[in-house]
């Protein structure tokens, strides 16, 4: 099986869930307490029950990973991958408001690898609609990144 030369993931609803909403709509101070990540109102931020498995098994491919999130509030985002304790194994990180368009052509120049050489999972069919025809290969993550699609999306760039 051919392997993508980089992995990028969404945040919001893909890698992680903000206790129904996305990370630019919760309310500061994030604090993270017994192993949880809670914001000022109280709402959970997790990241999707097999998502750190996943990560794991990236990282034993030897595959490097990025981000592309647009969110109004980047800061925030970067502390939640932080206070989750995932931050340092995204190589690349484009998280700002614009096209993923922007954030993946940004991290193939950061990367030097092809477009049609990544593998990129996210909620929004339209962001996948943009990605497809410059050769990303992708995969709708629906409900949040699992074992199943994850797989799926390597089928799919194989």
């Amino acid at each position: 099986m051919m392997f993508p030369e980089l992995i990028v993931f969404d945040l919001d609803f893909t890698l992680w869930d903000c206790g129904g909403t996305w990370c630019d709509c919760l309310r500061p101070p994030f604090v993270l307490t017994d192993g949880m990540v809670r914001d000022a109102y109280g709402r959970h931020i997790h990241l999707y029950p097999e998502v750190l498995s996943i990560l794991d098994d990236v990282d034993e491919m030897g595959i490097p990973m990025g981000i592309a999130s647009r969110t109004d509030r980047p800061d925030w985002a970067r502390q939640l991958l932080e206070l989750l304790g995932v931050k340092e194994r995204f190589a690349y990180q484009e998280i700002f408001p614009g096209s993923k368009v922007t954030h993946i052509k940004n991290i193939a120049s950061a990367s030097g690898i092809p477009l049609n050489a990544m593998l990129f999972f996210d909620d929004e069919q339209r962001n996948l609609h943009d990605l497809r025809p410059l050769g990303v290969h992708c995969k709708v993550v629906p409900n949040g990144l699992n074992e199943v699609l994850f797989s799926k999306g390597l089928e799919i760039f194989a």
